[in-house]
């Protein structure tokens, strides 16, 4: 069974010190954000991502969205940074908005689905900004579950239904719930927004635009 840690706050970062090295040897975290826990693994290691895949029952030509520490952690899986991107991330970042940009060639083909772009975020929950900033390098934020059941948002319905399969559960306060990050791809003209969800439609167009829906 995973190891449960709890964690207390930003004071208390040494009791992320265990999840590092399970980053490093390939090893899956349970941690949470502001509107579900997620699956932590290290962005760049192509046997964690098989793993993470095979664990969540996903196709690899699915791609695994990025939760980074900070904008300048962006660099190391975006290829570019566009003007469109730096205005909704001011605004909405840390956040529950997920932006689709261009991938950066070397990247790991099971984080793109073998795509050209890449899902990245900075979460507003103190837990999943620390462990990215800790760890030095981007780390995956895919919902912890099953692929196509339900994300869960406490860190014992995580144990019950993961807890044989993950190496570390990181426990906080139940997760916000609610409407999932909003996904908005910019990398097409006009941008499209993949999945509506915590930030609307209505305040991603006053700040760009015009946003084409599927």
């Amino acid at each position: 069974m995973a190891q449960v840690l709890i964690w207390r706050g930003p004071v208390d970062d040494r009791i992320l010190d265990p999840a590092l090295p399970t980053l490093q040897e390939g090893g899956v975290i349970a941690c949470p954000t502001e509107t579900y826990y997620a699956l932590a693994v290290d962005a760049f290691q192509e046997a964690a991502l098989h793993r993470l895949l095979q664990l969540k029952k996903r196709p690899r030509s699915k791609g695994l969205l990025v939760l980074l520490a900070d904008l300048q952690m962006l660099d190391l899986v975006a290829a570019e940074v566009p003007l469109l991107a730096q205005r909704l991330m001011a605004q909405f970042w840390p956040g529950p908005l997920t932006l689709i940009m261009k991938a950066r060639p070397d990247l790991p083909k099971d984080l793109t689905g073998g795509d050209d772009t890449i899902g990245v975020r900075v979460s507003s929950h103190p837990l999943a900004q620390h462990l990215p900033q800790m760890y030095g390098r981007p780390i995956t934020g895919t919902s912890a579950n099953l692929s196509g059941q339900a994300p869960m948002i406490s860190a014992s319905q995580v144990e019950q239904e993961l807890g044989a399969q993950i190496d570390l559960i990181l426990k906080d306060s139940p997760c916000g719930g609610g409407l999932p990050s909003t996904i908005l791809n910019i990398t097409c003209k006009p941008p499209l927004l993949v999945r509506a969800g915590a930030v609307s439609l209505e305040h991603l167009e006053e700040c760009i635009g015009v946003i084409r829906g599927l």
